[in-house]
């Protein structure tokens, strides 16, 4: 038989040991705001554990409220942190309402009415809200699942199974009584198993966690610092991602280069800070003119990339001339200070001949952007694509000898 202190040690251990590990989390990545509340949550939880503890020092009925709310709160807290993984609302509002009516409820069977097995019952009831609220946001939130949100799944389903086995158990009075300081044989190893499966139901937190901020330091290294658009190495993969997906389709997609016009006279006359800036507006400028789909990087310098998926030379110069537009629009309205912004823009597409090698790709867009600029910059240029290979076939005199040779 186990003993009530015997369990609660255990919560504590685990819950002390959780806490530890959320904290560092916490500390480690401030702007990760479910790691917050999953933080109080294993907090909130040991010191539930401990409170239950003190059952033999303080007065018992408050200890069982005090211990109560507190593990409720925790509760309570894991579905808010799961409410902020996922930018969902926090219910702040239900987060008050059913533990207070819980409560209520198990202070009514403590004070008016000493009554253990409905005790049980209503914590189970109140405690199974927020796991099922939980349970349903994993479920819904299918294009993130991952190992711990299976895992969160597969918990929260189990530790409503184990509220509910236990709940029916304790009011039908199967596996005997139930006391202040022992539980039943049944009741205990139920206990025992919803300490594990609350264990387990936060380390599927922590795996989400640990999967979201690798994918978020992995978009940091693909991303440009300045202007927070694609850099190098995320276009060099992108485009190497199309032209195999077009070696395979046979479909063509468009690359434009960009190059920002004067921009050394920028950095020369007015500080790198200026030209800085000017890189920022372009990159903020151009995202308003492309397609969902499309991806733009800076690809070092003064030079931008625009990727367009699915697209052919026609549709590639339309998007060039957007962009043209919105500059020469914005450089229309500049006074004062304000540095107007000129580019100009080679439009290339991917041909058979170009097959699965990018650098290919980019040299013909960069023979356009030249040619470009050899037309007098604030402009664009379509590369001309490149005529099929053929047999060489002799002259007709040549083979008439040949034969009669």
């Amino acid at each position: 038989m186990l003993s009530v202190p015997t369990l609660w040690t255990t919560c504590v251990a685990n819950f002390c040991a959780m806490s530890l590990v959320w904290i560092y989390v916490a500390r480690s990545y401030p702007k990760f705001e479910a790691s917050r509340f999953w933080t109080a949550a294993a907090l909130l939880a040991t010191a539930g554990a401990v409170t239950s503890m003190l059952r033999g020092v303080g007065e018992f009925r408050l200890l069982v409220l005090s211990c109560s709310v507190l593990l409720m709160m925790a509760c309570w807290s894991c579905l808010m942190g799961i409410q902020r993984f996922y930018n969902e609302p926090i219910t702040w509002r239900l987060a008050v309402v059913i533990p207070g009516l819980t409560w209520i409820g198990i202070a009514f069977f403590l004070f008016v009415q000493d009554d253990m097995p409905m005790r049980i019952a209503i914590y189970s009831l109140g405690q199974s809200i927020p796991v099922a609220m939980t349970l349903h946001l994993l479920m819904t939130q299918r294009e993130e699942r991952n190992a711990g949100a299976r895992l969160g799944v597969f918990c929260s389903v189990l530790i409503l199974a184990v509220y509910f086995i236990r709940s029916a158990c304790a009011l039908l009075g199967i596996g005997g009584d139930l006391t202040i300081v022992d539980f039943n044989g049944l009741q205990a190893v139920l206990m025992l198993a919803l300490v594990f499966l609350s264990m387990a139901w936060n380390f599927g937190f922590l795996l989400m966690a640990i999967d979201r901020l690798r994918n978020e330091v992995a978009d940091l290294a693909l991303l440009d610092d300045l202007t927070g658009v694609g850099n190098r190495r995320h276009l060099l993969q992108r485009v190497t991602e199309e032209c195999a997906r077009s070696v395979r389709s046979g479909e063509p997609f468009a690359l434009l280069v960009i190059d920002l016009d004067g921009f050394k006279g920028i950095n020369d006359t007015h500080g790198h800070a200026a030209g800085d800036a000017c890189l920022q507006h372009f990159a903020l400028m151009a995202q308003t003119r492309l397609r969902p789909g499309d991806m733009l990087a800076r690809s070092g310098g003064d030079e931008f990339c625009i990727v367009l998926p699915s697209s052919t030379l026609r549709e590639g110069a339309m998007i060039a001339r957007r962009l043209l537009e919105v500059c020469r629009a914005d450089a229309a309205e500049c006074s004062g200070r304000e540095i107007p912004i000129a580019v100009s823009i080679g439009v290339a597409q991917w041909t058979a001949e170009i097959g699965a090698y990018p650098d290919r790709l980019f040299v013909v867009a960069d023979q356009a952007l030249y040619e470009a600029k050899k037309r007098g910059r604030d402009g664009y240029a379509i590369s001309e694509p490149a005529p099929a290979l053929v047999p060489e076939i002799p002259d007709m005199p040549d083979m008439v000898r040949r034969k009669t040779a």
